[in-house]
């Protein structure tokens, strides 16, 4: 129990600045990408910011690890952070989980219903993932032969298209790397699809359940 408490006290204290982080690694990842005519003591900025951040993101996952208490089996039980660590990338969309670090440090404040915080993180967190996988994708397929993603929009219309479930098949990757990238954001599509999709079907029901209450029984 003390474990469970000292590991959120953590997660606590290290939301916001994870969150900055998360950003600034999409950010720096992006000028690594996008910005090839840009100076090269530029360039080596945002290296040096891609690689600090992703030492942060591995500091955070060895401490709650260690706080854990769990040994080896955190690895397996908390796979999705462990495959965060090996694929930053996945990390910005952690950043939905600063609005949790803000609202505890404004006791008494209104806080989001479920339903809301719901699509608001399924929200943010498409928003992110779909950015990070335009960029990843145009990385690995703008030069390749063969490739019909060649700039940067064609990878945000085919990452806003996969991760949409829609799929049109006019831009699509042809490498290993760019193929795993599409497979991984599927899945996350469908995820977050079905938590809107659940979040918003309850959202529903609660609402007719209070309407039904508030109009009473009905008369004879």
């Amino acid at each position: 129990m003390d474990d469970d408490n000292r590991t959120a006290r953590w997660e606590r204290r290290a939301g916001i600045p994870l969150g900055v982080a998360s950003l600034l690694f999409l950010g720096s990842y992006g000028v690594r990408v996008l910005g090839a005519g840009l100076p090269e003591v530029v360039l080596d900025l945002a290296l040096a910011v891609l690689y600090g951040s992703w030492a942060l993101f591995i500091v955070d996952y060895l401490v709650r690890w260690r706080l854990s208490g769990e040994g080896p089996g955190f690895v397996h039980r908390h796979w999705l952070d462990s495959l965060v660590v090996v694929l930053p990338l996945l990390r910005p969309v952690r950043v939905a989980r600063a609005y949790d670090a803000m609202q505890g440090r404004r006791q008494g404040e209104p806080r989001l219903t479920l339903q809301a915080r719901v699509m608001l993180y399924a929200g943010l967190s498409s928003t992110l993932l779909g950015l990070s996988a335009a960029l990843a994708v145009y990385h690995y397929e703008h030069a390749a032969p063969g490739a019909s993603i060649r700039t940067f929009g064609d990878a945000l219309w085919w990452a806003v298209a996969t991760l949409s479930t829609v799929g049109y098949g006019d831009a699509v990757p042809v490498t290993a790397i760019g193929r795993l990238i599409a497979t991984l954001l599927m899945g996350c599509g469908l995820a977050l699809l079905g938590a809107v999709t659940g979040s918003f079907s309850s959202y529903l029901m609660q609402r007719f359940a209070r309407a039904g209450d508030d109009a009473g029984p009905p008369g004879r």
